[in-house]
């Protein structure tokens, strides 16, 4: 197939026109799609409605501690909760505490506390004329927009296929004591889909920081979210806890994990594990903060999915639904873009989104005239620090909430779209 690139300019405004055309009926269709954000769709959500017959007036409410979960009491969380999410992430019971629905909330109050109180006895980070925050990109925009609300300097690591550009991470992290933080996602990471490899998990637990409160914000959201079962692929992930401690960096990470995406998005439980000196302080926050999360979703949470095992099969059926939605738009990508030189995506085995680069000056465009037609996409940029991207490539496509024939008409939507404005980049009009 021949590259854009290599057309002439005659050639080039023939296309235009007949892509204009098919835009103009594209238009003509009344499209309202979705495809903005990692929600999951109505037939997930319905899928598990059998989660609210778990507990009923007739049930018993106690742990099997003896804990009463209606009461007061356990503050960071009941056993069986801990070992559950502990074991989604491989991580001991002991190295958990179970809170609220989401993760989220507790990455902000992670980063809230270090600004107020510091780290371990560490200066509060207020208190300094300056705190820097590593952002592998392109990268989760919620994790930007906290580094932003606490005035949090951002800067740019590239990512590759096996993780962030570690030449640099190390660099940085030794060089300079004003950087604090590194926020990532590091399994079917957001939105390029890619694991980090062993290697660079390592190199991540053996920095040399020159801050002593010096963390790296682990967000393991999509530690089961396969998309394939175990006998055809799936990315694992070097479970990182241990790896600091086997290089002398034990209090280095936060880890973050949640159900959100397991059980219900607005009614999962989260969870944050850490080394002990960590999670120590963190419970001294919480005696004030909180008088306990719901230990009722807690325990409904562990009787409906009883271990491990119930997790695993349980998000087979997740991927049963999203696999043809994934499929669906990379067959589109693959059919009608390759070999043409305007653009490059993933093809991730597990998680809630594909990255796609155009061509560089153009992803703004793009978003703006699938807009147009009725085809909603994550806005141009969001997958950068201030929502700025240096070189206007990067667009997110969330495949989750459409259903599979919705995903494809809408990936043929963005495919005439990318064509059209690559065709207008080559022609100078961009």
């Amino acid at each position: 197939m021949k590259a854009y690139q290599e057309f002439s300019r005659e050639e080039l405004l023939e296309l235009k026109s007949e892509l204009e055309m098919a835009y103009e009926n594209a238009k003509s269709m009344g499209l309202k799609l979705d495809m903005s954000r990692g929600k999951p769709a109505f037939s997930q959500l319905d899928m598990e409605m059998d989660f609210m017959d778990v507990l009923d007036s007739e049930s018993s409410m106690k742990t099997q501690d003896g804990v009463d979960v209606r009461n007061y009491g356990v503050l960071d969380g009941i056993y069986e909760a801990k070992k559950l999410m502990g074991d989604i992430i491989g991580v001991s019971a002991d190295n958990v505490i179970v809170c609220g629905n989401a993760s989220l909330t507790i990455m902000y109050d992670t980063v809230s506390r270090s600004m107020t109180h510091g780290v371990l006895g560490s200066t509060p980070w207020c208190r300094l004329d300056k705190v820097k925050f590593l952002c592998p990109v392109p990268g989760y925009d919620r994790h930007f927009s906290i580094s932003k609300h606490f005035g949090i300097e951002m800067i740019n690591i590239p990512m590759t296929p096996e993780g962030p550009d570690m030449d640099m991470v190390e660099e940085l992290v030794s060089g300079d004591a004003a950087v604090k933080g590194s926020g990532c996602v590091p399994k079917y990471s957001t939105p390029p889909g890619d694991t980090y490899s062993d290697e660079t998990v390592r190199r991540l637990a053996a920095l040399k920081p020159a801050a002593e409160d010096f963390r790296i914000y682990w967000d393991n959201a999509y530690a089961v979210h396969h998309l394939y079962d175990e006998s055809e692929r799936q990315d694992e992930l070097l479970e990182i806890l241990g790896e600091c401690g086997k290089a002398g960096n034990p209090d280095m990470v936060y880890e973050f994990c949640s159900t959100s995406k397991v059980t219900f998005a607005g009614a999962g439980i989260a969870a944050v594990a850490s080394s002990k000196a960590n999670l120590d302080e963190i419970r001294r926050t919480m005696t004030i903060q909180t008088i306990g999360y719901d230990k009722v979703n807690q325990l409904r949470h562990v009787r409906y999915f009883k271990d491990l095992n119930g997790i695993k099969a349980h998000m087979m059926k997740h991927a049963a639904l999203m696999r043809p939605k994934f499929e669906a738009v990379l067959k589109v990508l693959d059919e009608e873009l390759s070999g043409l030189g305007i653009g490059s995506w993933t093809k991730p085995n597990g998680g809630y989104f594909i990255s796609f680069d155009a061509m560089e000056g153009c992803a703004k465009a793009i978003v703006a005239k699938c807009k147009e037609a009725g085809v909603t996409l994550t806005g141009a940029g969001a997958t950068y620090p201030y929502g700025i991207d240096p070189v206007d490539s990067n667009i997110r496509i969330a495949p989750s909430f459409p259903t599979p024939e919705e995903m494809a008409q809408a990936t043929d939507l963005f495919v005439l779209c990318v064509k059209l404005v690559s065709v207008d980049k080559l022609l100078g009009n961009i």
